[in-house]
C-alpha cells in the first residue's frame, strides 16, 4: 500500500493513504542499515501491521523529486510565502531571503499578502510594483472577505506546496480556509500521539483535496541567507539574469564595479531599487560571515 508521511515526530511517521485513512507507522530498520531516514512529505509503501488500529511499518520510500534540508522535507513542488499587507507590516527583507532561499532551492514560489482588507490600495501597488519582475506569482487574498481565496486554491491544485512566513500573518486562517476541517484533524493526531496542540511544532503536510498537499513548515524561520558564498548570491536574484555577462568586467558581483548593467539597470527603473539594496546588504551578511563576525539582520 502506497502513501504520503504526513507528519513524523518521536519516532513515529504518520501515512496517508488515500481512500484509506493514516496508519501509524515504524520505518524499518534496513533504512538505519542504509543511513536513510524517512522524511515529510515522503512517498512511501507500507505493510499493514494491524487494519482496524491504522498499524504499519514502513518498507520502502520511494524516488523523491526533490529535497530541502532545512527543515527536512522531500517532494515539494513549490512555496507559498504568506505576510500580512498590514499588521504586522511585511519585512521585505525578510521575503526577499526567503526567495533567496526558494531559488536555492529551485522552488517556484507563490507569494501571498495577505489581509488586503486591513491594508490599502496604494500598498497593494507598492508591492505588486516590487515583485513584478520577480518571476514570482503574486497574490492578494482575505479570509475575511474570501478575496483572491479561489485564485489561491487553483495555483495550490495538483501541487505539494509548501507555506512559509512570519507569525500574525494569517498562516492558520489560510489553512483553515483552504481546508475547513484542519483542525480537527491536527487535534486528532495530537491526541493520539499524547501530545498537546500547542506543544513544539514539526513540519506537517494537510490534505487539500486529491494530489493537492499543503507542508506547513515551522522550519523557515531563519534570516540566514542560505548561499554558502557572496560571489554566487547574484545567481539567485532572478532580476539581474539577463544582465549576466553584459557588465566590463567577468564575474561582476554589482556592488562597487564600473560600467555594472544591473547597477545601470536600477538607475533606469528597469530593477526595483528595493530588491537591490536588499541584495546588496544579503551580499554584505555573507561578506562579514566569511570573516567570522557576527553579523545579522
Amino acid at each position: 500500500m502506497q502513501g504520503k508521511i504526513i507528519k513524523g515526530i518521536a519516532g513515529f511517521y504518520y501515512v496517508y493513504v488515500p481512500e484509506h485513512g493514516t496508519y501509524e507507522c515504524k520505518a524499518k530498520g534496513g533504512f538505519r542499515n542504509q543511513n536513510v531516514k524517512p522524511l515529510v512529505g515522503d512517498n512511501v509503501e507500507i505493510d499493514i501491521v494491524d487494519e482496524k488500529g491504522l498499524l504499519g511499518n514502513i518498507v520502502n520510500i520511494l524516488p523523491r523529486s526533490s529535497e530541502m534540508i532545512r527543515p527536512a522535507v522531500a517532494n515539494v513542488d513549490q512555496a507559498l510565502l504568506v505576510f500580512a499587507v498590514s499588521e504586522p507590516a511585511p519585512n521585505l527583507k525578510l521575503l526577499d531571503c526567503f526567495l533567496v532561499m526558494m531559488e536555492s532551492y529551485e522552488l517556484p514560489t507563490i507569494i501571498c499578502f495577505n489581509k488586503i482588507d486591513e491594508g490599502s490600495a496604494e500598498s497593494v501597488k507598492q508591492y505588486e510594483e516590487v515583485y513584478r519582475q520577480s518571476r514570482c506569482k503574486v497574490v492578494f487574498t482575505s479570509t475575511v472577505t474570501n478575496e483572491g481565496m479561489e485564485h489561491l486554491r487553483g495555483l495550490l491544485k495538483g501541487r505539494t506546496t509548501a507555506l512559509a512566513g512570519p507569525s500574525g500573518v494569517g498562516k492558520s486562517s489560510i489553512l483553515n480556509a483552504l481546508i475547513p476541517d484542519v483542525t480537527m484533524a491536527t487535534g486528532a493526531v495530537s491526541e493520539k500521539i499524547g501530545r498537546g496542540r500547542h506543544t513544539t511544532r514539526h513540519s506537517e503536510v494537510f490534505v487539500m483535496e486529491k494530489d493537492s498537499y499543503l507542508l506547513d513548515t515551522p522550519g523557515f524561520t531563519s534570516l540566514s541567507v542560505m548561499v554558502q558564498d557572496k560571489e554566487s548570491l547574484r545567481f539567485y536574484i532572478p532580476e539581474f539574469e539577463e544582465y549576466e555577462g553584459c557588465c566590463r568586467f567577468n564575474g561582476c558581483v554589482h556592488i562597487n564595479e564600473p560600467d555594472c548593467a544591473v547597477k545601470q539597470a536600477v538607475q533606469d527603473g528597469k530593477i526595483h531599487r528595493q530588491r537591490y539594496e536588499h541584495y546588496v546588504e544579503m551580499y554584505h551578511e555573507l561578506e562579514n560571515r566569511k570573516r567570522g563576525y557576527n553579523y545579522g539582520i
